[in-house]
């Protein structure tokens, strides 16, 4: 008989043996526990036909629809399981750990397996990780202005052994108009949140973690209302980079695109900027001249990152002045600042 586990066990066991959802492709494209496979017991299309089963007629005429349905393709199934299995080792989840995960679970016991079961399923996992990001300790948020290099820094702390959650990296965007250039497609809402998630259980309670400054929408996705809450409590090291410095990374990072390209995103935020700079920065962008456009951007966000820090009430920022854009010595320089400031 398949053993019933708790999330948290659940989870624990899932890094060393494959994770099988075996809801249909629509609810995994959706969300799904990262690194999970997906074995569907039906189609989005069969889904929908059992459902209806259910509510017109009874729940034991759609059984019967649905074990009409999946007779033909026990076999794939089994046969999609033992490619995943790890020594006849394999765990399952359905949406509320119900009929669907229970008949994959005691197929594949009697195909030899040793199964395990989500008690609850997708739902209960879900309900799990964010109360999650209610009870990690300290939180430490790295804030500075467009084109600071924060993520650079904090990927740079981390090599030092300084613990982060990278919204930006995960998410696949870098916040601004233009960040979705060179990223991966976003993942959905739901999937942003679980592989947050994914990397939140992984780190140690007792010690800081840093998190980038970020409004609550990164491009498409947002930060869950716990996890934002905790950012909007939580002391922000706020570092300040000549813009000079500034523009040059913001130069670095997009001369590479197609000036139209960047013309297109200037013009999402036209009306903030004025028709006037508008013209001057696509005009700049025509004739090579990136540091131009560049800088007329940077006028709207400082003042729109200004005007958000200047609405925050009860938290504490400090102000790190740092020379250049140099984000190995400032990783340094933000970490003794931190520990400075414990003293």
């Amino acid at each position: 008989m398949a053993k019933v586990l708790k999330t948290k066990e659940f989870l624990e066991m899932g890094k060393s043996i494959p994770i099988i959802d075996v809801r249909t492709p629509a609810e995994f494209k959706e969300g799904h526990i990262p690194g999970a496979f997906n074995i569907p017991i039906f189609t989005n299309e069969e889904r929908v036909l059992v459902g209806t089963k259910y509510k017109r007629e009874s729940k034991d005429a759609a059984v019967l629809l649905g074990l009409e349905l999946v007779g033909s393709k026990l076999t794939s199934f089994v046969n999609a399981a033992m490619e995943y299995a790890v020594q006849k080792e394999i765990m399952v989840h359905c949406w509320r750990g119900g009929m669907r995960s229970g008949s994959m679970a005691w197929l594949f016991e009697t195909a030899g397996c040793k199964v395990y079961v989500l008690e609850g399923g997708y739902k209960a996992y879900r309900r799990y990780i964010r109360q999650q990001f209610t009870e990690k300790s300290e939180l430490l948020v790295l804030g500075g202005m467009t084109g600071s290099g924060k993520t650079a820094v904090l990927h740079e702390m981390k090599k030092l052994g300084a613990q982060i959650l990278d919204l930006e990296g995960i998410a696949h965007h870098k916040g601004s108009v233009f960040g979705s250039l060179g990223q991966l497609e976003q993942p959905s809402n739901e999937n942003f949140e679980n592989l947050l998630a994914n990397v939140w259980l992984d780190l140690d309670p007792n010690q800081a973690i840093w998190i980038e400054d970020e409004s609550k929408s990164i491009g498409s996705v947002w930060i869950n209302d716990a996890l934002f809450r905790r950012m909007r409590q939580s002391d922000v090291i706020q570092i300040q980079v000549p813009k000079s410095e500034r523009i040059k990374r913001l130069v670095k990072e997009y001369a590479c695109f197609d000036a139209e390209v960047l013309a297109q995103m200037i013009l999402k935020i036209g009306k903030r900027l004025g028709g006037q700079n508008v013209t001057l920065a696509t005009e700049s962008l025509v004739k090579g001249d990136y540091a131009t456009a560049a800088n007329i951007s940077l006028n709207y966000y400082d003042k729109a990152y200004k005007h958000g820090l200047s609405k925050r009430e009860g938290q504490t920022i400090h102000y790190l002045e740092l020379d250049k854009d140099d984000p190995k010595e400032n990783a340094k320089k933000v970490i003794a600042y931190y520990n400075s400031l414990k003293k």
